[in-house]
């Protein structure tokens, strides 16, 4: 039994968020817990089902967990518009709360949080709302932040463990304000040579990292 993909409707601050469910060979019963994977800039097209988001998901998958993909305010079938992260990291908590509540076996398994571009920063903030040292408590086995937007939104600081790997020649999110970022965490940093924002023609070197990743925290 392959991948395969189940749609969703929970609930945000701003109404219904639309979302897609990437369910690992063996069904739900079969996995080893959830993953929550976040998108890039909805104003610049940034959807739910951009590869590198799909990329993630599925290795996720492929790694036996089911791998949630929410669009974010505005975009699909979500409702509401854009509001630069701070709306849709209320929404992304409240979304953990909902799956958590609808699908306690899954809930009591592993939990991965992964992000591409703005979907990083976002992650980041839901780290910090639900993890550990937050009034959630969470326990978090991964953190998988591509492309991480520490140029542009605040992202907090995440897991000395956290997979952080950025296009070396990345015009949009410049690789000098990942490192600066990275810097007072001591935080490794992965960068692809020669590779740009999208890892276009790296994707595959992309999964291969976090299928690696995933592989190490989930034993």
């Amino acid at each position: 039994m392959a991948i395969t993909t189940e749609h969703l409707v929970l609930e945000g601050g701003a109404g219904a968020v639309d979302c897609a469910l990437d369910i690992p060979e063996g069904g739900l019963e079969a996995a080893r817990g959830w993953a929550l994977v976040l998108h890039p800039h909805p104003l610049f097209g940034g959807a739910r089902d951009n590869k590198v988001v799909t990329t993630i998901a599925r290795a996720c998958a492929q790694q036996g967990l089911a791998a949630l993909r929410p669009n974010f305010r505005g975009v699909g079938a979500s409702a509401g518009e854009f509001d630069n992260g701070q709306g849709e990291a209320a929404d992304m908590l409240g979304v953990v709360d909902q799956f958590r509540d609808r699908y306690p076996a899954l809930a009591g398994g592993r939990f991965v949080l992964g992000g591409f571009s703005f979907g990083s920063a976002v992650a980041s903030q839901v780290y910090a709302g639900c993890g550990p040292q937050s009034e959630r408590g969470l326990d978090i086995a991964g953190l998988v932040l591509l492309g991480t937007a520490a140029s542009r939104f605040s992202v907090a600081s995440v897991p000395e463990d956290t997979l952080v790997v950025h296009g070396e020649q990345d015009d949009t999110v410049p690789l000098q304000s990942v490192m600066d970022w990275a810097r007072p965490q001591g935080l490794p940093v992965t960068v692809i040579p020669g590779s740009g924002h999208f890892f276009h023609g790296n994707l595959v070197v992309v999964k291969r990292l976090v299928l690696a990743y995933l592989a190490r925290v989930l034993g």
